[in-house]
């Protein structure tokens, strides 16, 4: 699989190199959250299919946000999923597991692919495959030095951690070379909770910070 023929992750979320992982009980919780993260200077999303309703609410929050960050549509487990996230309007896709077929419609589809494995066999299947990224879950078991053992065999391979992946972590794993992260719990904390929008502004500003390229990360 050569670049040209390898749908790119979209261009806003390549230069953020920070992708905000959101699961919630409902999607209805997605706007404030969404909103409060678009303030801060987030520019990417992962709504999970974990959260129901999250398909049918992604026009109207594409229509809301999507002028200001790239929202991707993640936990995609099936090719029909897939079809029907990128008929809803999804920038790129993420999916926790390397499955042939899910690669082979998003390739179809013309759009970017995040897959998920950890060993070096499940991540250069995806990578091979046509992945924009793929994602090293879960990130905390490996660490950042993971990196540089994955591009040894593989050259050019482009990873995301995910998976425990707090401020310090963010920062170390783009030091070694990731060319974005994945965060969830870490950055959202309480706020899909009634937690305070306020703090999740704070949070979501600190994590910003590291990983803009002008940060030094």
């Amino acid at each position: 699989m050569t670049d040209t023929a390898r749908p790119p992750l979209p261009e806003r979320t390549a230069a953020a190199r920070l992708i905000v992982v959101i699961r919630g009980r409902e999607a209805d919780q997605y706007a404030p959250v969404l909103e409060t993260l678009a303030g801060a200077g987030i520019r990417s999303v992962e709504l999970t299919l974990s959260t129901p309703g999250t398909l049918e609410a992604l026009p109207e929050l594409l229509e809301r946000f999507g002028d200001r960050m790239d929202i991707g549509i993640g936990t995609v487990t099936d090719p029909w999923d897939l079809a029907t996230a990128v008929r809803q309007g999804a920038h790129y896709i993420v999916t926790p597991i390397t499955r042939a077929d899910l690669l082979e419609a998003a390739a179809e589809a013309g759009i970017a692919i995040v897959p998920g494995g950890l060993t070096p066999s499940e991540l250069h299947g995806g990578w091979a495959a046509g992945a924009a990224a793929v994602k090293v879950f879960p990130a905390s078991v490996v660490g950042p030095g993971y990196v540089k053992d994955l591009r040894g065999p593989f050259p050019g391979i482009r990873v995301v951690p995910s998976g425990g992946v707090d401020l310090e972590a963010a920062r170390a794993w783009l030091r070694a070379g990731a060319d974005a992260v994945s965060v969830g719990g870490p950055l959202l904390g309480d706020a899909l909770s009634g937690g305070s929008l306020e703090a999740l502004a704070e949070r979501a500003a600190q994590f910003v910070a590291v990983t803009t390229r002008e940060a030094g990360a």
